[in-house]
């Protein structure tokens, strides 16, 4: 792993992977701050702000940072999650320069105008309504919302109607003054890049970014709760989703909880694919997933599939989360393994997915995790590790019900709770 890093006197960390076999860079501003640092009156204010980094500057009109990075073959994008946001350009060598001024441009010099605000709001309502109209989307976001009811990871990203309206280029300042200083902000290159001279165009042009927030980041502890949401619409299929309490990324149980999401909804050879979709037919789609956040984590299982499959859809997947917690057999865990490998060494192919792995693994760990380590923690996990966490997993805490669509006939949460704490107990078709 050819990885340098560097801490300039500012604060900030530049981090660089140099691949020399490749003619292209991919580089980007890493932020660690989120959805989550938003206060109540902010609610979608990050992803807003995402936005309006690339609707122009004191120097480019949003028409010109569309045309400089395009004009030399280039491409410029952003991303908003919960605890983190991304700004990030891919180019080839020559134009590394190029994509920095631009970047550094966007986050130090935008200009936050009245008129392009407005229009941004129209175009980030047209985004919520597309989400609204995504039983998916929905299913996820009724989902977090009830698992972490009144805070601020419970809330959607982007934000509802009313609070994008209300927003001012004010508020836009204040929440970025607070929350995109040197100490919270990585700056990562992967392809190639030499380090020296990136780091010098770096410190250059970041040279503008305050070092402390004029007031503390909000990040309030996250509860998880858990609970009941559903949303019943006339769709020719039911979303449905069950979650539980999962690890954070620092908790000893986290590698262990990817591995059980793995074995559980994975792949095609999973248990929950096999069993539920290849052997009965219940559903077109099922999968099991783990989301680790810095101090918390939610493990899902969703299903995507017909109104009248539900009554036998969920004990089926019940009896796998029992399964789980009483035997696991160690090929599974090598398949597992071998899959999360694969994803690694795959991503070293890809300059993209390495400045993302990179710009992760320094946010939460505070250093580049190497593949051989990585891969170590992932040996440490047995049978008895992963039966043991499967059954605090899934029967010692209170779950999480979304559903969306045709879910007359789902049973509710009291059934599938009693089903999840008693073996052998079958849920009852809801009522009605």
């Amino acid at each position: 792993m050819n990885v340098e890093i560097t801490r300039l006197a500012s604060g900030l960390t530049v981090v660089t992977e140099t691949m020399p076999h490749l003619e292209s860079v991919a580089l980007g501003v890493w932020i660690k701050s989120g959805s989550r640092n938003e206060t109540e009156d902010e609610h979608g204010i990050a992803h807003l702000l995402e936005h309006m980094a690339f609707k122009g500057t004191a120097r480019r009109s949003a028409r010109d940072i569309a045309e400089e990075i395009e004009n030399v073959g280039g491409e410029l994008n952003a991303a908003t999650s919960t605890e983190t946001t991304s700004y990030y350009a891919r180019v080839l060598r020559d134009h590394v320069p190029l994509a920095v001024d631009i970047l550094a441009d966007i986050l130090t010099e935008s200009a936050f105008d009245e008129e392009e605000l407005r229009r941004e709001k129209h175009v980030i309502l047209q985004e919520i309504g597309a989400a609204n109209d995504t039983p998916d989307d929905v299913v996820f976001d009724k989902f977090s919302e009830v698992a972490y009811r009144g805070q601020t990871l419970g809330r959607p990203i982007l934000g509802t109607p009313d609070t994008v309206k209300g927003f001012t280029p004010g508020q836009i300042r204040n929440y970025l003054s607070r929350n995109y200083t040197t100490d919270r902000m990585f700056v990562v290159a992967a392809g190639a890049v030499d380090h020296a001279t990136f780091t010098k165009q770096v410190e250059e042009r970041f040279a503008s970014l305050p070092m402390t927030p004029n007031s503390p980041p909000v990040l309030e502890t996250a509860r998880y709760i858990g609970g009941d949401v559903r949303e019943t619409r006339d769709l020719m299929d039911a979303q449905v989703l069950l979650g539980f309490e999962g690890k954070a990324y620092h908790m000893r149980d986290f590698y262990c909880s990817q591995i059980l999401a793995n074995i559980l909804g994975g792949g095609m050879s999973s248990r929950l694919f096999q069993e539920v979709r290849e052997r009965r037919g219940l559903c077109y789609s099922v999968y099991a997933f783990h989301w680790g956040f810095s101090d918390t984590g939610i493990f899902g299982i969703h299903a995507a599939t017909g109104g009248n499959e539900l009554p036998t859809l969920v004990p089926v997947i019940i009896d796998e989360l029992r399964k789980s917690s009483e035997t696991i057999d160690q090929q599974e865990i090598d398949r597992a393994r071998a899959q999360i490998r694969a994803q690694l060494l795959m991503g070293q192919e890809s300059p993209a997915a390495r400045a993302g792995q990179i710009a992760r693994q320094m946010m939460l760990y505070g250093r580049p995790i190497p593949n051989p380590e990585m891969m170590e923690r992932l040996e440490g996990i047995t049978t008895e590790r992963l039966t043991d966490l499967a059954g605090r997993l899934f029967f010692d805490t209170v779950p999480t019900l979304s559903a969306v669509g045709p879910i007359e006939q789902l049973a509710p949460l009291s059934d599938i709770t009693t089903a999840l704490a008693t073996p052998g107990i079958q849920t009852k078709k809801a009522a009605g």
